[in-house]
């Protein structure tokens, strides 16, 4: 067998792998964030970041058999922390926007339907949570305008949690 036959087998192997692995993931915590009783919606970005992550697993195994050195993987790598980094600090990009929706998620108690207050002396904003996205959280307010509001800027202010809505588990 020639050495490209078997970099080609791997890559089948590993391809299949990766379904695998990925599809009992998202079992495993699909069932455990149903006991928990979150929201769909919360389970289905979990998932979504686990898919990332795991796509970055599979690119970097790729890269291994297709003949890349180990030097060329790390700057990969490097790169990808890099961007992280940025994201954390640049407070207008729209990948601070990202991360900021990914700490809004696991650390704050805002979900869909609460009723908030952003508490800003020269705009505040009052009103019901309609979605939550990885840029922007929209906030219907009781005149039925429709606010978008970055994450970045939630995760900046004081939010007043006026009334929230109780969490239900949704099939």
């Amino acid at each position: 067998m020639s050495e490209q036959n078997i970099q080609i087998l791997e890559t089948l192997l590993i391809l299949v792998l990766y379904t695998v692995v990925f599809f009992v993931i998202k079992n495993i915590v699909n069932n455990t964030l149903k006991k928990a009783q979150l929201q769909r919606a919360r389970r289905k970005l979990i998932i979504k970041a686990i898919h990332l992550f795991l796509s970055i697993a599979l690119v970097v195994l790729l890269a291994g058999i297709w003949g890349l050195e180990q030097k060329e993987i790390a700057v990969f790598a490097s790169t990808i922390m890099t961007v992280l980094g940025i994201a954390f600090f640049a407070q207008w990009s729209l990948l601070s926007n990202v991360t900021s929706s990914l700490i809004l998620f696991f650390n704050h108690p805002l979900k869909m339907g609460d009723t908030i207050k952003i508490l800003d002396k020269e705009y505040p904003i009052e009103g019901e949570i309609a979605e939550l996205t990885y840029f922007f959280v929209y906030i219907k307010t009781k005149n039925g305008e429709i606010i978008t509001v970055p994450n970045s800027l939630i995760f900046q202010k004081s939010v007043s949690i006026i009334e929230a809505q109780e969490e239900k588990v949704i099939e």
